[in-house]
C-alpha cells in the first residue's frame, strides 16, 4: 500500500474555494478507485498550507486511477474550477509507504 500526500499552498483569501475543491474530490477520488483519507484545510498556524491524503495499492494502480480521474466529469470540472479560480498556488506530491506495524 502506498500513501500519497498532496501538499497544497493555497491562496489564503479563498478558503471557501479550496473547501469546495476538497468536497468535490471527496466524491471523485473514491469513485475512481483510491482510498481517500481526507482533505485538510488550515485551521491554526499557517493559513496557506492544506493537504490531501489517499492510498493506492501500487504505482501501477495509481496510473489506472489517474486515467479514471481524468475521464470523470466531476474530476474534469474540478480541475477547471481550480485553474479558473487560481486558489492553488503550488501542489507537491509525496509518496510514502508504511514501515511500522
Amino acid at each position: 500500500m502506498l500513501t500519497c500526500v498532496i501538499r497544497y499552498q493555497i491562496d489564503p483569501t479563498q478558503p471557501d474555494a479550496f473547501a469546495q475543491y476538497a468536497r468535490n474530490w471527496g466524491q471523485v477520488i473514491p469513485r475512481c478507485g483510491a482510498d481517500l483519507v481526507g482533505y485538510f484545510a488550515p485551521h491554526e498556524g499557517s493559513s496557506t498550507l492544506a493537504y490531501g491524503i489517499y492510498h493506492v495499492k501500487s504505482l501501477a494502480e495509481y496510473e489506472a486511477y489517474r486515467a479514471r480521474l481524468a475521464a470523470d466529469p466531476l474530476g474534469r470540472e474540478n480541475y477547471a474550477f481550480a485553474q479558473s479560480r487560481k486558489f492553488l498556488l503550488r501542489e507537491d506530491r509525496t509518496w510514502l509507504r508504511k514501515v511500522s506495524g
